[in-house]
C-alpha cells in the first residue's frame, strides 16, 4: 500500500473511532475545513482511547500499562510501536504540523489514571484540577489547531471544559454508580447530608438531588461565562466550542424537576446534529 494510501486509511480509521464513540465531537467537525478537520479529529481519537481504557481493563495495572504507552509514544520512546496504531501515527503528525504541547497532552494522559481506580473525586478542587487538565485541555488544544495559542484562548477553554466536564460528570452518574466510581465530590455530597454509598445505591434523596443541584450551578457559571467570553474570541475558533451548544441543551434537561439522574439519557444523532446546526448559526450559541 502506498505511503497516501496508508495516511488514508489511518484517517479513516479516527473518524470513525470518534463517529462511534463521541459523536458530539465528530459531529462539531463537519463544521470546520477539511484540512483542519483531520487534525481535529486525530485528537479526538486519542481522547477517546485514553478515556475508554477503564472500560476495557479489567484491573488498574493494565490499565497503567496503557496509559504508560501513550506517554511513551509522545516522548519518542515508544521503540517502534506507534506505525502499527492508526491514532498514534496520525496524533503525532498532528503533533508535528500544529507544535501541539506534548506536555499537556502527558497531563492529559496521566490525570486519567484517576479513572482507573475506586477512590472517591475528595473535594470541588480536585475536580476543577482534574477537569482542568482533560476536558478544558482538550478544547485549548483543539483551538491552537485553528488559531495561534493565548491566555484568552485558554481561559475560554478552561471555562467551556468545566461547564462540559461538570455536566459530565452528572451524566456518567449511572454508569459510574454501578462500578462503584466516585466522580462527584465527596467533600460536595457530605456538605449536603449525603454520601457515597448513597450514590451507590442509586438512591434520589433530597440532600443527593441538592449536591447535584450544586453541580449543575456550577455548570451553568462555567458555560455563561464561555459563551460571553466566545462572543468576543476570534470567528475561526468558533466551530471548536460548538459543543458547548450540547453542554447547554443537556443542562436544561438535566435541571427539570422530572430528571432522574441515575437513568441514562440517550441522545439521538439528528437532535445532536439539528442543536450543532442551530448554534453554528449564531455567535454565542444561544436560541435566536
Amino acid at each position: 500500500m502506498s505511503e497516501t494510501g496508508a495516511n488514508t486509511d489511518t484517517a479513516a480509521f479516527c473518524a470513525a473511532l470518534v463517529r462511534e464513540q463521541d459523536f458530539g465531537r465528530y459531529a462539531a467537525t463537519l463544521f470546520v475545513a477539511p484540512e483542519l478537520r483531520r487534525a481535529l479529529l486525530a485528537l479526538y481519537a486519542f481522547n477517546v482511547e485514553i478515556t475508554r481504557i477503564r472500560d476495557v481493563v479489567s484491573q488498574p495495572l493494565p490499565g497503567e500499562v496503557r496509559l504508560q504507552w501513550w506517554s511513551d509514544a509522545l516522548s519518542g520512546e515508544d521503540h517502534g510501536g506507534v506505525e502499527g496504531n492508526p491514532v498514534a501515527a496520525e496524533l503525532l503528525s498532528v503533533v508535528r504540523a500544529f507544535s501541539l504541547p506534548v506536555d499537556r497532552l502527558t497531563r492529559l494522559i496521566d490525570e486519567h489514571q484517576f479513572d482507573l481506580y475506586n477512590d472517591p473525586m475528595p473535594t470541588m478542587a480536585a475536580l476543577d484540577g482534574y477537569l482542568s487538565d482533560t476536558h478544558a485541555s482538550l478544547f485549548a488544544l483543539a483551538a491552537s489547531i485553528v488559531a495561534l495559542p493565548s491566555p484568552e484562548l485558554d481561559h475560554l477553554a478552561r471555562h467551556a471544559g468545566l461547564a462540559q466536564g461538570v455536566l459530565q460528570v452528572i451524566a456518567s452518574l449511572p454508569r459510574d454508580a454501578a462500578h462503584r466510581q466516585l466522580f462527584v465530590p465527596l467533600d460536595l455530597l457530605e456538605r449536603r447530608g449525603s454520601g457515597l454509598e448513597e450514590v451507590f445505591a442509586g438512591r434520589q434523596t433530597p440532600a443527593l438531588r441538592a449536591a447535584l443541584g450544586d453541580l449543575l450551578a456550577e455548570a451553568r457559571q462555567h458555560l455563561d461565562m464561555a459563551l460571553e467570553l466566545l462572543a468576543e474570541a476570534p470567528r475561526e475558533i468558533r466551530p471548536i466550542f460548538l459543543p458547548l451548544a450540547l453542554v447547554r441543551r443537556d443542562l436544561a434537561r438535566a435541571s427539570r424537576p422530572e430528571h432522574d439522574p441515575f437513568q441514562p439519557q440517550a441522545r439521538s444523532h439528528l437532535s445532536t446534529l439539528w442543536a450543532l446546526w442551530r448554534a453554528s448559526k449564531t455567535v454565542t450559541f444561544r436560541d435566536r
